[in-house]
């Protein structure tokens, strides 16, 4: 991914509300489903890093994005946007 389709992406998470929630259980296999699932719904997900969780979320960035096969856009506190090019053509984010 370039970094001009990178601010594209960010500069559309902005706006967006997270969809996931990661708490004290941190990252259990079904959480991993459902970021699994909302990626293929929606492409670009935002996801909430509870203040109850121990772990960094850098790292629990990059372990999504390997386990989910999507690339981490960005991590900015304890928010964690991710993204993965969808099968849907009607629904595709079109990236500069």
């Amino acid at each position: 991914m370039t970094s001009k389709q990178r601010a594209y992406l960010k500069s559309l998470a902005m706006t967006m509300e997270p969809v996931l929630q990661i708490g004290k259980a941190s990252l259990t296999p079904d959480l991993t489903a459902a970021v699994d699932e909302a990626l293929a719904a929606r492409e670009l997900i935002k996801i909430s890093v509870l203040q109850s969780c121990m772990d960094d979320a850098h790292e629990l960035a990059q372990t999504i994005a390997d386990r989910t096969h999507s690339q981490v856009v960005q991590v900015i506190g304890k928010k964690i946007v991710l993204y993965r090019e969808g099968k849907d053509k009607k629904k595709k984010i079109e990236l500069p």
